[in-house]
């Protein structure tokens, strides 16, 4: 999964929350890994983005233990406010892909992919919780 977002200025209610986040994530049943260098430049840009884009990127076992992880945590409530922190984006800012065991995805495969789900959709190759049949719990949760 990767998740690439532009922040406004103001957040900072974000920032301070993100290392509870990604604590519970690291703690939850199904998490594998997590990127935590993002390699930035001496300019703050990753290869996704510049200085006020964030950046996760993690693996997951399986689909529905991710989907319990942003739909059932506390995780859900700071989705939730995204809109007080993140501008509204022209292209996606969320691609999900399935990875070998054992493989740990790079910020340039990141990029890849979430420019191949903004060109053609959902695929096997880069999609969205839409192209997952089976997890229906972003249907009911989503954010406005």
């Amino acid at each position: 999964m990767e998740d690439r977002s532009r922040r406004r200025s103001g957040g900072t209610g974000f920032l301070d929350n993100i290392e509870r986040i990604n604590g519970l994530a690291e703690r939850s049943d199904g998490f594998v890994w997590r990127l935590k260098d993002e390699n930035r430049d001496e300019a703050g840009n990753t290869p996704i983005g510049g200085p006020l884009v964030l950046v996760t990127l993690s693996v997951w076992e399986d689909a529905e233990k991710l989907e319990h992880f942003v739909w059932n945590t506390v995780h859900k409530r700071i989705y939730q406010q995204k809109h007080k922190w993140f501008e509204l984006m022209d292209s996606h800012h969320f691609a999900m892909w399935w990875v070998d065991e054992g493989h740990r995805p790079t910020l340039e495969e990141a990029r890849v992919r979430l420019d191949h789900l903004d060109e053609h959709g959902d695929s096997d190759f880069a999609f969205g919780w839409s192209h997952l049949p089976h997890v229906k719990l972003w249907q009911q949760q989503r954010c406005a």
